[in-house]
């Protein structure tokens, strides 16, 4: 149902066996060693304070979040701690073995440490403490030209990235398991963070609490905004739906009620029906990071037409299904050309509020210092970045308007029916998330034999990282070096983005963990008797 979900390729679990029951066994004690002696490298080497980051070279010599991790420090952004502590209580689940409760309760116990005071989560926790974490911010933050959301330390917490509700939703299946009041606790201080961050329209800012003013390059800061972007209406509203039904907590209905409403209410008038990244409070386009237009956006629409379908099937009303056609005819106009089309990807990201000319971002110079980005109107050369299946769109609209009120909320999780929103094991998919080495590699299913077998001396999966990045090495020049071509995901030397290479060193991946452990757990569950 949700964009971070959709976004996730096929399923990991494997297909059922069909050796013979002496085999069967051998093969699972084999699988269920190699997830213990995974696991034991995981705690033992990986962690710090029972958190982690994405990856390390083998030596631990360096370490990568979304940028470079400091030895101190965690991150929070998939897949890093909270998919670690949802893998552990998936294995759990399915052996019963307390390694893994004790490294998921370690898990959330790091992130309690890092919880903001006022409930949320930053991206990143650094338990040298707050002077630590701003000087990082100051120097390979700040030096990231790419990523602009760490070019300033706000000091406050995130819903960007699902940071802050990744770890809600994790604490809640722990403290559901363990009962554990600190946890209980913690809990508590993400709902209450979740309901006092909505603004009074309904919906949410990308951070909160407000810090102080904060030129983005000389615009106006854009995370205290009404932000879709990275899907944060769409999770605070299912992380209150699971609170709902998991926490016995029915005063968050109408904060829920709330977002629907305002989420609704974002769609924009013709001649550009479509919905926005972000918002200014009287719910007109606005200017995110620097290359983030004012604009309206064929792929956040696309999420936008399912989750009015989604509204439908929770409260019946058929408001949310009323400008739904509008949606789709605009997708069908504002289609990038043909020849535009790459790899299936069909639709440009920018389109001009009021006029629909397609917006093109670029950029100049080499780093953080003497680089920009700016929009004009010149696609030359500018390639479609997001696929939207049109025809499978409507075919869905098709069906769930066809519904009647009474049928859509047959099974609506916010009048208390249906099915539970929390599943029994969670991580049944690849996750990548932003994580370069994960998601531009992703391989096949590998065999369970092989993935047993692949696992070294020392208890991990050796992973090529591809995806690296200049150390920081101070702020750059002024100018660009001579000779300098720019690339796109990185500038010269001095800057201290994530870029992926042809090849890289062999080294240890979180998300590579977390996606194999998967792969064993759904093998040991496929292999217990019916």
């Amino acid at each position: 149902m949700l964009t971070r979900r959709a976004c996730l390729a096929a399923a990991a679990a494997a297909p059922l066996l069909t050796v013979a029951p002496v085999a069967m066994a051998k093969d699972v004690e084999a699988a269920r060693d190699a997830m213990r002696r995974a696991t034991r490298f995981m705690t033992d080497r990986a962690a710090v304070n029972g958190g982690y980051v994405w990856s390390y070279l083998s030596d631990f010599s360096r370490r990568w979040g979304e940028m470079e991790a400091w030895p101190s420090m965690i991150w929070t952004q998939a897949p890093g701690t909270p998919e670690m502590g949802q893998i552990f209580l998936d294995a759990w689940r399915a052996t019963g073995e307390a390694q893994y409760l004790d490294a998921a309760v370690a898990a959330g116990d790091a992130l309690i440490r890092g919880q903001h005071p006022s409930g949320g989560w930053n991206y990143v926790i650094d338990f040298d403490g707050e002077d630590s974490l701003g000087r990082w911010y100051e120097t390979i933050g700040r030096n990231g030209w790419r990523l602009e959301e760490f070019q300033h330390y706000y000091g406050n917490a995130t819903f960007d990235d699902h940071a802050t509700v990744e770890c809600g939703r994790f604490l809640l299946r722990l403290a559901l398991t363990t009962d554990l009041p600190r946890v209980r606790a913690a809990v508590d201080r993400t709902i209450a963070f979740v309901l006092d961050s909505q603004l009074p329209s309904g919906g949410w800012p990308q951070r909160w609490p407000r810090a102080g003013e904060f030129s983005n390059h000389g615009r106006p800061d854009y995370t205290g905004l009404i932000t879709l972007n990275d899907e944060v209406m769409d999770e605070n509203i299912d992380f209150l739906l699971l609170v709902q039904q998991q926490w016995n907590r029915p005063d968050v209905e109408q904060p829920i009620r709330r977002a629907m409403a305002c989420y609704r209410g974002l769609q924009q008038r013709a001649p550009t029906p479509g919905w926005a990244l972000q918002y200014t409070p009287d719910f007109k386009p606005a200017w995110g990071r620097t290359y983030e237009p004012a604009a309206v956006s064929p792929h956040v629409t696309a999420v936008a037409v399912e989750r009015m379908l989604d509204f439908y099937r929770l409260t019946g009303d058929r408001s949310f299904l009323a400008r739904l056609d509008e949606a789709l005819d605009w997708l069908a106009r504002v289609e990038a050309p043909a020849a535009a089309h790459h790899e299936g990807r069909n639709h440009f990201r920018y389109v001009e509020p009021g006029t629909n000319r397609f917006i093109a971002v670029h950029r100049r110079g080499s780093n953080a210092r003497n680089g920009e980005y700016y929009v004009d109107y010149d696609m030359t050369g500018q390639r479609g970045e997001k696929h939207i299946d049109l025809a499978r769109l409507r075919r869905r609209v098709e069906q769930v308007t066809a519904l009647t009120p009474d049928e859509a909320v047959r099974q609506s999780a916010l009048m208390g029916r249906g099915p539970s929103l929390l599943s029994d094991y969670v991580i049944t998919r690849p996750q990548g998330g932003s994580d370069l080495n994960v998601t531009s590699s992703r391989p096949g299913m590998t065999p369970v034999t092989l993935l047993i077998e692949g696992l070294n001396a020392e208890g991990y999966w050796p992973v090529e990282l591809r995806t690296t990045s200049h150390p920081y090495r101070g702020d750059g020049p002024a100018e660009p070096p001579p000779g300098f071509v720019d690339r796109g995901q990185v500038g010269d030397e001095w800057d201290t983005s994530p870029f992926t290479e042809a090849s890289g060193p062999m080294g240890i991946s979180t998300g590579a963990y977390i996606n194999n452990m998967a792969r064993l757990i759904a093998h040991v569950r496929e292999a217990r008797p019916a």
